[in-house]
């Protein structure tokens, strides 16, 4: 399975598992409830979708990685204690609490989450004297002589031996009492989660032409040379933060995530390239409609006369536009949600409990600083809440300038923000609006509706905030292309045929 399955099959596993019947009681007792397996190759997002999950569940999440850890910070250290046996006082040895046990209960009086996820990762890379604790962990659910507490599910991970020379095999008897999941690199699944994340449009932009260069592992006379997901996303990163220091990156540099020689010198090339021709074609001008006529059929006529490769070049560079755009959009609109929300919390709590709205502003940022500290919110998540606490303490400010205490008043401060919100949002509807339109136009008069309009309607589909926006405001081209394209059939014959053309 890919890696987006494993997350909604784990989600699915964790809802299952903390279910309860009419008695509180959990559904699938204890015993039954196997803990996950994930076995798959390194950096594909084993860990990133583990937050993920434990925040679509609303649960706790516990990650360790035990190739870090010793026996005694897994099991605990020895102490003697007295017992008396049929009379007779006798030393018995007993074991503290294991710091991972520890570690949960510390996250569930923190988070206030009595239910989570324990997430072990590189289970079956550990050392000799550590193997043994983590058969126990899967088999009986606990680290020595401590149970992992009831409500917390237990996922494990670990790469195939052939990619981990210090991973093991598990026997039959273990895997006999796990949930396991295989799985594999996918590029057309990353790319969802690419475009949500921001990575860099020159990446890509590159995989859409190079899809084969995504993932790569292989052994050469001079050892393992290597191409993952997570590289390219730290890629990302970095080409970023260089960008904005005016640092042009090396090909040593692109090395250093992209370890695999062949690969970081295609895209070292691509990437020189990319950035001329953004600066050739100046896409942004196009998207916003403020690009003078005389320049764009300027443009046009370049990008209709062009190879391959720089047309699907212009291609990607129209849709990290689009992206851009998109999540303006997508962020506009859930902090207008959250902002309406803290007016309607605000509204329930001015009845009659004392509290003013500095205070409340206060309670709310305790709260989420509460669950900022034990990993609760993605960077989305957080950088939303501080948007609707700065917000309210500005309705706060306001309110005591203006010597502003009666509930209709303060409520009416906080309803002119979220009418100015309102505004903010409905011009990045109109930038989005805008957006698409030109795009399509440029594409239709440079392309015609050759593979770089199949290319543009087809990865469109698999932007989450392009479908949320289109399914809400419509776009006339997407729906006229895409039933041309046949979305869900001609894809990866598309690519393939991309690829090819390029090689």
């Amino acid at each position: 399975m890919n890696i987006k399955e494993a997350k909604e099959e784990i989600c699915h596993t964790v809802r299952a598992y903390t279910a309860k019947d009419e008695r509180g009681h959990y559904r699938i007792p204890a015993v039954r409830q196997r803990p996950v397996l994930l076995i798959g190759p390194p950096g594909i997002g084993k860990t990133a979708i583990m937050e993920q999950a434990a925040r679509e569940c609303n649960v706790g999440l516990v990650a360790y990685t035990m190739t870090h850890h010793t026996r005694q910070s897994a099991v605990g250290l020895p102490v003697v204690v007295h017992r008396t046996y049929q009379g007779k006082e006798t030393a018995v040895t007993e074991y503290t609490m294991s710091e991972i046990v520890a570690s949960v209960y510390e996250c569930m009086e923190k988070s206030g989450c009595r239910e989570g996820i324990l997430f072990i990762d590189e289970i079956n890379c550990v050392s000799e004297t550590l193997a043994p604790t983590m058969l126990q962990l899967l088999q009986n659910k606990t680290f020595g002589t401590h149970r992992i507490p009831t409500g917390w599910v237990i996922v494990a991970a670990g790469n195939p031996p052939e990619y981990n020379k210090g991973a093991k095999e598990f026997d039959i008897v273990t895997l006999d009492r796990v949930k396991r999941m295989d799985v594999e690199a996918d590029f057309e699944v990353w790319k969802e989660y690419a475009y949500e994340k921001k990575i860099h449009p020159a990446i890509l932009s590159f995989l859409n032409l190079k899809n084969s260069r995504f993932y790569q592992i292989r052994n050469t006379a001079q050892g393992k040379e290597f191409v993952t997901a997570r590289g390219w996303e730290d890629l990302s990163e970095i080409l970023k933060s260089y960008e904005d220091m005016k640092i042009s990156p090396t090909i040593n540099l692109i090395l250093q995530y992209l370890q695999e020689e062949e690969t970081a010198g295609e895209f070292s090339d691509f990437y020189k390239i990319y950035e001329k021709y953004g600066q050739d074609y100046q896409i942004d001008q196009i998207l916003d409609g403020t690009m003078d006529l005389p320049a764009y059929r300027e443009k046009m006529n370049m990008a209709s006369k062009a190879g391959t490769d720089e047309r699907l070049m212009t291609a990607g560079m129209i849709l990290a536009g689009w992206n851009e755009l998109l999540i303006r959009y997508a962020e506009e609109t859930e902090y207008l949600e959250k902002l309406h929300e803290a007016l309607l919390s605000c509204r329930r709590e001015l009845d009659g409990n004392g509290k003013n709205l500095r205070q409340m502003t206060q309670e709310r940022k305790r709260a989420f600083e509460i669950k900022r500290e034990n990993g609760l919110l993605s960077d989305r998540e957080e950088e939303l809440e501080e948007r609707v606490i700065r917000a309210m303490e500005e309705c706060a400010l306001e309110a005591e300038k203006e010597r502003k205490k009666q509930k209709e008043e303060i409520l009416d401060i906080m309803r002119k923000a979220l009418e100015r919100q309102k505004a903010e949002r409905e011009e990045k509807i109109s930038a989005v609006r805008t957006g698409l339109e030109k795009g399509y136009a440029f594409a239709g008069e440079a392309f015609g509706e050759g593979p770089e309009m199949e290319l543009l309607t087809a990865d469109l589909g698999r932007n989450a905030a392009a479908m949320e926006f289109i399914g809400r405001f419509g776009c006339e081209p997407f729906f006229t292309h895409s039933d041309a394209l046949k979305l869900s059939g001609r894809r990866r014959e598309l690519l393939e045929r991309i690829e090819r053309m390029t090689r």
